[in-house]
């Protein structure tokens, strides 16, 4: 028997208290596990639709179905973390109910899964950048999510940072057993490369998916026609 779809979104509908609609009858489909990116201007969507996902906000209309649990990592890791440690940021998202022990061994496996193994009594000041995004994705893991809603996570680290935190991803989708399944937001249309799909989000509408490579190629033709907040920095969606 197949597996049921990691995400199903139907007929999707936000609007903002000004009465500006941010998403007007969104759908679609998260096929399978992996690595599945989401590009788009200025108030396409985009952020919101993974608050949508979240259970941040409350749509307007349609329905979402997933069997996972769903965790928003934001792009500033500052905004999410919260204990002066590694450890104790982890022990805030782990589930009830856990001895001693097993509290021990969720927050090792979690740092191990994100590279920060040993970092456990860490005060998170002490971090860099790209370490802090790891720890706000090992929260993710500790709280038993396996869908990740990633909204510009590399926005703000440096360039070795950003393909650490990317290629991490990709492994944390790929792996054999349990692999996730994460929906991550970019304005770096080189990121593409790396997914298993990508679709461009439009006035509260999301396309088809596509290559990565094609939907770079897409997005390019269209900012040499006409420039779009996506040539330079973050497009809050």
């Amino acid at each position: 028997m197949a597996s049921p779809a990691p995400l199903t979104v139907e007929r999707l509908g936000f609007a903002w208290p000004n009465g500006r609609t941010a998403l007007n009858h969104c759908s679609f489909q998260i096929p399978k596990p992996g690595l599945w990116m989401l590009v788009g201007s200025n108030g396409s969507g985009k952020s919101t639709l993974l608050r949508l996902i979240a259970g941040l906000l409350a749509p307007r209309s349609g329905q979402i179905h997933t069997p996972l649990k769903a965790a928003l990592v934001f792009q500033n890791p500052d905004h999410q973390l919260l204990l002066p440690s590694c450890s104790s940021e982890l022990l805030l998202a782990l589930p009830e109910g856990l001895s001693p022990s097993q509290r021990s061994d969720r927050i090792h496996t979690a740092l191990e899964q994100v590279g920060l193994s040993g970092l456990a009594q860490r005060p998170i000041h002490t971090l860099s950048g790209g370490q802090k995004q790891r720890l706000a994705i090992a929260g993710a893991l500790a709280s038993e999510a396996s869908l990740l809603l990633l909204d510009e996570p590399t926005a703000l680290l440096d360039p070795s940072s950003q393909r650490d935190a990317l290629e991490m991803v990709h492994q944390l989708s790929h792996r054999a057993e349990q692999p996730l399944t994460a929906l991550w937001i970019t304005h770096r249309l080189e990121e593409l490369q790396r997914c298993d799909g990508a679709a461009v989000m439009e006035q509260g509408h999301m396309g088809p998916w596509q290559s990565g490579k094609a939907v770079a190629q897409q997005v390019a033709q269209q900012l040499h026609q006409q420039p779009s907040p996506l040539q330079s920095g973050r497009a809050e969606g």
